[in-house]
């Protein structure tokens, strides 16, 4: 019933904008024909563009055919203004009526002269089409996605074909995750997503770039090594490049909910200047708090062509959840933060970002998880996996400084310098108890009780330094790329527990029950370097040669003590042997290898090879014992891009490379923080061998106003670091990583947009596909995983008139997840999603908002099946000649149905999560949106 009443409100809120907005008779044409003044000749692909008469916004867009002839269809009746231009002529802008008794006027033949001044600059202005391309960029024009006033660039990117932001604003651009947002082509805030997205207006956003960006020696030498970033560049207006503005808010609420915000921004063409603070408890977190360096420059070394050796940091097995599918939040965050952004030139030579932000995030996740393994047990219950229920209560608060900085010197014209040093400071501190069983057929094995307390600094510093110098030889250069990543993580952790161990008939057993008092210190010291040297010799004017080679230097260190409680002293000073170890490892590699690559005027063609030998010793000090590995491999890459006419696009790369182990999964010692669920390294690791292809093709058709992205993206991994975990007798998991053969992976993203634009409408359908097979080792035994998903979305948005503005957007998502060990856990699941929003203004300055989130998810554990309406509602009430103040009383989860519920699949197990976020509350803020140009 109240799903009734919402749908009914929304239906009504857009029948009473219909009501506002002008009749709309059967659509018309405006035709024409274009030549040249002095020949009498059609100039073909010239442009026209339509716009309405009364405010110059724009409608729709065309361009004429082989004989000069142009034709505008589906234009609704009205006044508007034609602008014709082509290249190297003077413009012409027409006045053009539809009416219901002349639906399709001719405006003739329609002379262009040719342009002719000589000024210091000439700037051409014209409106452009929603979407264009050139070469590998996407470009939106922000006009033809019109946002609400004071609005920020998350609220544009929302509406963009091919573009998805999550509730938690990641941003996916034609499927690939974007980890970088430039201002004017240059870092903000260290190129951290969130800075810009949340704290931009979109007001003075001009275009919007999505492109995927070249590692900086690459973009340098011409020659594509594969380091690509998805890279979102945001192209500010000419007329918005110099002034002030920015957001200042403050507001309170129920329950104890509060935000405050204040921006300020001042930009003078190439000088930027911005101060942000904020501090709320609402889960608007505005910063990423990614443990690091925001910029991938920042990062560890790439390795050099062809992708090098990426350091593994995380675990052995990856999850798998719906693509497509807006992710849910699963805590409450309270955040602060303040920060500083400075651009600037330095004279002519020098060139300068800079950032600082000072951040404290205080986490709170309450969750219930429902997990089944993929693992039986032996004896009567052999076949029934094992299932572990369990209730986690974890507190983090981190605190971090970060400060980037990137230096642009130019020697002379010939050499440059590009400087990227920075250095962060993260301090976290950890308060965890959880509540853990596990099960077999019904049969209680265990239960548990942890409390885990800590505190970790993780200091962290580095640079990358990059010398590039052209000769007198046109595509003739030599670069040079130093990059150093120094870092430290320091433990002092407490673990207390409490376990007891049951027998078949559910009695505990003699002597079950075990309790741990330990304190735990681990020094985790890790050096990184890398050096690149590439050299580039032209052939000829459209094929270059080049030979590079890269050195890698990588050093783990790791001392982790474990000392238990003395009842008798009173003090932790009991060395753990077992659970104690000290370690070094040394990853060193030489690689050298050739790239051909020739470019023509439709096409890119690359081929190159790669020789690398790398040694990898590992000294485990407390055993005595030393593992030393050679390992030798061909390293194959190749690249192809063609460029085809209207707006046609296709791109292949194949690449291959080698992930190292990290220091962690080498560390042969057992990590029990978790008692029930152990986790220990593996000494004999080798490294990863991945191969991968992606293909991405984009189009837009400027006639029909329709854009089409597509993503295919396969992968192969040999010698892949998997899990094997073993089970034993009381469902004490073990897991310890290992390589093996067998992975694959695939996934597909296709996109199409189509823009109304008569009636204002933008409309996006998406198609999500992947599969992926991953092998493991469950009691000793291999285990293959295979899970795949395919999801669908779709969407349409649309500022209907100057009151009405709405967004529709569905998706739904089929999962499959099976696994050879144990076929009766094979399970699948739908998940179904649908959000909608209205921005409606009323008389008297009054405003009404409403967004709606709905998710529906069936085929999950029981208690895991849940439908969940997330509806907000505002009422604002706008001041000032501008409208540049707002007063605003929100409800947030006015149904108070908001909860959270996510399933994860891995190769060895399938997790359902229900967890305690953010539910109803009233708040009521006032903001006021600072907006000062051209002084």
């Amino acid at each position: 019933m109240r799903l009734f009443l919402l749908f009914s409100l929304l239906l009504g809120l857009a029948t009473a904008g219909r009501a506002q907005a002008p009749t709309r008779p059967g659509p018309g044409t405006i035709s024409g024909a274009l030549v040249d003044s002095t020949t009498g000749k059609p100039l073909r692909e010239a442009s026209v563009s339509l716009t309405l008469a009364k405010d110059s916004s724009y409608v729709t867009f065309g361009i004429t055919d082989g004989d000069g002839r142009f034709a505008v269809k589906n234009v609704a009746v009205g006044h508007y203004k034609v602008q014709v231009s082509a290249l190297g002529y003077r413009a012409r802008l027409l006045p053009v009526s539809v009416t219901a008794a002349s639906p399709a006027p001719d405006l003739g033949l329609l002379r262009l002269g040719p342009l002719a001044q000589k000024l210091g600059e000439v700037v051409v202005t014209q409106n452009a089409a929603p979407v264009t391309l050139h070469g590998d960029t996407v470009d939106f024009n922000a006009k033809a996605f019109k946002t609400q006033p004071n609005a920020a660039v998350e609220s544009l990117l929302k509406k963009l074909p091919g573009v998805e932001v999550d509730r938690d604003g990641s941003i996916r651009s034609q499927g690939q995750a974007v980890n970088r947002v430039l201002v004017d082509g240059k870092p903000f805030f260290g190129d951290d997503p969130k800075m810009a997205t949340r704290n931009l207006p979109a007001d003075i956003i001009d275009k919007v770039q999505m492109y995927d960006q070249q590692s900086d020696q690459s973009a340098f030498s011409g020659i594509d090594d594969g380091n690509r970033q998805r890279t979102l560049n945001l192209v500010t207006k000419r007329d918005k490049r110099k002034g002030y503005f920015g957001t200042e808010a403050v507001g309170r609420g129920t329950d104890g909910r509060y935000q405050a915000r204040l921006g300020l921004n001042r930009f003078n063409n190439g000088r930027q200047i911005s101060a942000l603070a904020q501090a709320n408890n609402l889960n608007q977190q505005g910063f990423s708090d990614n443990g690091g360096p925001a910029s991938a420059d920042f990062g560890p070394p790439a390795g050099g062509p062809s992708g090098g050796v990426v350091m593994r940091l995380g675990g052995s097995g990856g999850r798998q959840n719906a693509p497509g599918a807006t992710s849910q939040p699963t805590n409450i965050t309270e955040s602060g933060a303040i920060g500083l952004n400075y651009r600037d030139a330095w004279g002519k030579k020098a060139e300068v970002a800079t950032s600082y932000l000072a951040s404290r995030a205080t986490v709170t996740t309450d969750q219930q998880l429902r997990r089944q393994n993929v693992a039986g047990n032996t004896g009567p219950e052999a076949g029934q996996p094992i299932v572990s229920d369990q209730s986690l209560l974890n507190r983090t608060t981190t605190t971090g400084h970060r400060f980037n900085l990137r230096l642009d010197y130019v020697r002379d014209s010939l050499t440059s310098l590009r400087l990227t040093p920075y250095a962060w400071w993260q301090t976290t501190d950890l308060s965890r108890q959880n509540q853990q069983q596990t099960s077999v057929g019904g049969r209680l094995l265990n239960q548990g009780r942890n409390a885990y307390s800590g505190t970790t600094d993780n200091p962290n510093g580095g640079g990358n330094f990059l010398l590039m110098r052209r000769f007198a030889r046109q595509g003739r250069t030599f670069s040079a790329n130093l990059n150093s990543t120094l870092s430290n993580q320091d433990v002092a952790d407490f673990n207390r527990s409490t376990t007891t161990f049951f027998d078949a008939s559910g009695t505990p057993l003699p002597q079950a029950t075990q309790q741990l008092n330990q304190r735990i210190e681990q020094h985790s010291p890790v050096r990184n370097h890398a050096l690149t040297l590439s050299y580039v010799e032209p052939l000829s004017l459209r094929t270059k040669l080049e030979t590079h080679y890269t050195f890698n230097d990588v050093r783990n260190n790791g001392r982790r003590f474990t000392t238990d409680f003395n009842e008798a002293t009173g003090q932790y000073d009991r060395l753990n042997p077992a659970l104690s170890n000290e370690f070094t490892s040394l990853y060193q590699s030489n690689r050298a290898g050739l790239t051909l690559q020739k470019r023509r005027l439709r096409y890119t063609v690359g081929v190159g090879l790669d020789g690398q030998q790398a040694d990898l010793t590992v000294r485990n000090l407390s055993a005595d014992t030393t593992v030393q590995r050679r390992f030798t491999s061909l390293l194959p890459n190749a690249l192809f891009s063609y460029t085809g006419s209207r707006n046609r696009q296709l791109r292949l790369n194949y690449r291959t490379r080698l992930n190292a182990p990290s220091a962690t999964q080498l560390q042969p010692v057992r990590d029990n923080s978790n008692p029930l669920s152990i986790q220990t390294g593996n000494p004999a690791l080798r490294p990863e061998y991945v191969q991968s292809l992606v293909a991405t093709f984009s189009q837009f058709n400027a006639a029909t106003n329709r854009s089409v992205f597509g993503l295919l993206n396969g992968s192969r991994v040999d010698d892949r670091i998997v899990s094997a975990t073993t089970f034993d007798a009381r469902g004490v998991q073990t897991t310890r990583p290992v390589n093996a053969n067998g992975f694959y992976s695939l996934n597909g993203f296709l996109s199409v947009g189509q823009r109304l634009a008569t009636h204002k409408i933008n409309l996006n359908l998406t198609t999500n596909a992947s599969f992926v097979k991953s092998p493991s080792f469950v009691n000793g035994l291999a285990n293959t995983g295979r899970t795949w998903s395919l999801g669908q979305g779709a969407s349409a948005n649309s500022a209907f008139n100057e009151t009405l503005e709405f967004g529709l957007s569905a998706n739904v998502t089929y999962q499959n997840a099976s696994y050879s060990r144990l076929t009766d856990q094979n399970t699948d699941y739908l998940t179904q999603t649908l959000t909608a929003d209205v921005y409606y203004q009323l008389p008297a300055r009054f405003v009404l908002t409403s967004d709606l989130w709905y998710s529906n998810n069936t085929g999950r554990a029981a208690g895991y099946n849940q439908r969940i309406a997330l509806w907000n509602v505002g009422l604002a009430r706008q001041f000032f000649a501008n409208k540049q103040g707002e007063l605003k009383l929100q409800v947030y989860d006015l149904l108070n149905q908001n909860r959270s519920v996510v399933r994860n699949t891995t190769e060895t197990y399938v997790e359902d999560v229900r967890s305690r976020i953010l539910q109803q509350y009233f708040l009521l803020s006032f903001t006021y949106n600072l907006r000062q140009f051209g002084k």
